[in-house]
């Protein structure tokens, strides 16, 4: 994985050492909250309903088992014990105290980690997928062209102060596993007919008030040239997007107004003109990045067999192990979704566990998925029994990997000053109520998600089962909508109807999923046999 060189560890030290000071003015009373919080936001740290809220970035995901450990120390020692694992592949600590954020970003400096561009309106955190340097089905390894961005927009002079918050996703197979297309720039790496490396390049996705499916801009940008041909997306965007309007400022909304055609006029002649101008890094610094992600020294000769006899052990190999690219080897994901937890939601003693197993089965590196779970990306499958004990015993061992039981759901109203109905407990009752393992698993496939509020902090727009919680009259309300999908076959969900209690969006569910039940056909997904039937024959059953 990549490690700073000195211009990236003085960058940060650089930082702390200002944001030390700036926290010191604002205790001092010398800043009013009105000053300081532009300059708390530009470090990741918020003002939330009860306390202060850090979320610390995780570059595409990846962390190291020192990286991982200090984030335990962190939990414990400045927070209540837990971190939580969020939809951007980052982690967020939600009751510090503002005088201990410079004691807190001068440990995450010590070991290569920071807060810096996880808000604001600027590029933030780079998100890629999770199994990128260990999955069968990529074209090559995502994460050193998302570093190579990473380093890109850090400080960006111009892209600093953007009309809206900006986000990129980077992958590299067929199988979408980073929502790419609901970002506002996707970037999906491919070969052309001569088969030369580049990108296909999609603009204007994302979800929110107003959720999009990034429409394809360029079919293929040269690996050479990326970096000047995103410098000049972000320009047409810096020129024409909506300052005058918060709901019309992200780029998705200038995309849509003026066509994807007109953009990419736009851009095209952006593009050309940056031409000569050398804004792409010389092929050596990509080639210098990409050594740092030079494949682990993976053992030779190993066995491709796992003992299933234990049938416990057996239906977590099933659920949480995805193929490898070296033999012998699997990718492990860890759910962060037991029955009675919090989605995403690790205690500080767990994700020291989650470091000691890297260490020990994963060549010293995790990753965290927008799903709001944990990878262990090279396990040798010898070894996978081994690492379910030990997740079994701490918590950590739930088979529900893309089942009803793996719920995204954001902090909701019990943290967040934006929300409008609480998350948290809704995705803990809809689990008890899917809690037998057998039935989620006759249910099969079913990505249900849920935001408590507009911001799809929850990504409900892109949920086979998408719950919004809205404010009616005082009262929380659950919007339900289905058909969503952030994989390859991106589409936005639709709302089936007028809302509902917690309770009765819980019972809303049930229907719909004993509807899907009685009407899908052999191997069809939830999604799949409502693409089929369409809304009404749901709609109905729920609302009879």
């Amino acid at each position: 994985m990549y490690r700073y060189d000195e211009y990236d560890q003085a960058i940060v030290d650089a930082r702390v050492a200002e944001f030390n000071d700036q926290v010191a003015r604002r205790l001092a009373g010398e800043l009013t909250e009105d000053q300081f919080k532009p300059l708390r936001l530009m470090n990741g740290l918020y003002l939330q309903l009860h306390a202060y809220m850090l979320r610390v970035a995780v570059p595409y995901g990846t962390l190291s088992a020192p990286q991982v450990r200090m984030l335990a120390r962190i939990a414990r020692d400045y927070d209540r014990g837990y971190g939580h694992f969020t939809t951007r592949q980052n982690i967020q600590f939600n009751w510090i105290k503002l005088e201990d954020t410079p004691a807190i970003l001068e440990l995450l400096a010590s070991v290569e980690m920071h807060a810096i561009q996880t808000s604001g309106n600027c590029i933030r955190n780079i998100s890629s997928d999770q199994f990128a340097g260990a999955a069968a089905d990529e074209l090559a390894d995502p994460r050193p062209y998302a570093e190579l961005l990473r380093q890109w927009s850090t400080f960006h002079p111009e892209f600093t102060w953007l009309p809206r918050k900006f986000k990129i996703a980077v992958i590299a197979s067929d199988t979408d596993r980073a929502a790419m297309r609901l970002h506002d720039i996707g970037l999906k790496l491919v070969r052309n007919d001569a088969g030369e490396l580049g990108f296909e390049v999609y603009v204007g996705g994302g979800q929110g008030r107003t959720p999009m499916v990034a429409p394809l801009i360029r079919d293929f940008v040269p690996v050479s040239r990326y970096v000047s041909y995103l410098e000049a997306c972000l320009r047409v965007y810096n020129r024409y997007g909506r300052r005058d309007n918060l709901y019309k400022a992200r780029i998705k909304i200038l995309v849509h107004e003026i066509g994807a055609d007109k953009y990419r006029a736009e851009v095209e002649e952006e593009f050309a003109g940056l031409k000569g101008l050398d804004l792409d890094p010389p092929a050596a610094e990509l080639e210098r990045i990409q050594a740092m992600f030079a494949p682990p020294a993976f053992e030779t000769g190993l066995a491709d067999a796992v003992d299933r006899s234990d049938p416990d052990f057996a239906l977590w190999v099933d659920q949480q192990t995805h193929p490898h690219r070296a033999p012998g080897y699997a990718v492990v994901t860890v759910s962060l979704k037991p029955v009675e937890g919090i989605p995403g939601d690790a205690s500080a003693d767990q994700i020291d566990l989650l470091a000691d197993l890297a260490e020990r089965h994963s060549f010293g590196e995790l990753r965290v998925t927008h799903a709001q779970n944990v990878v262990l990306p090279h396990v040798r499958k010898a070894d996978l029994h081994a690492v379910w004990q030990a997740l079994d015993a701490a918590g950590l061992a739930t088979a529900n990997l893309d089942l009803i039981g793996d719920i995204i759901a954001c902090p909701g109203l019990d943290y967040c000053s934006l929300a409008n109905a609480r998350s948290i407990p809704l995705a803990q009752r809809i689990a008890e109520r899917f809690a037998d393992a057998e039935r989620q698993r006759d249910i099969g496939e079913l990505k249900l998600k849920i935001s408590g509020c507009i911001n799809a902090c929850g990504h409900h727009h892109a949920g086979h089962i998408g719950i919004l919680g809205v404010d009616r009259k005082g009262e929380e309300n659950y919007q339900l909508s289905f058909g969503g999908s952030g994989a390859e076959d991106a589409s936005l969900a639709r709302i089936v109807g007028p809302g509902f209690s917690e309770e009765g969006v819980v019972d809303a569910v049930e229907t719909a999923l004993e509807t899907y039940r009685r009407l899908r056909e052999p191997g069809e997904r939830f999604l799949d046999t409502y693409r089929r039937v369409g809304l009404d024959p749901f709609k109905a059953a729920i609302y009879a």
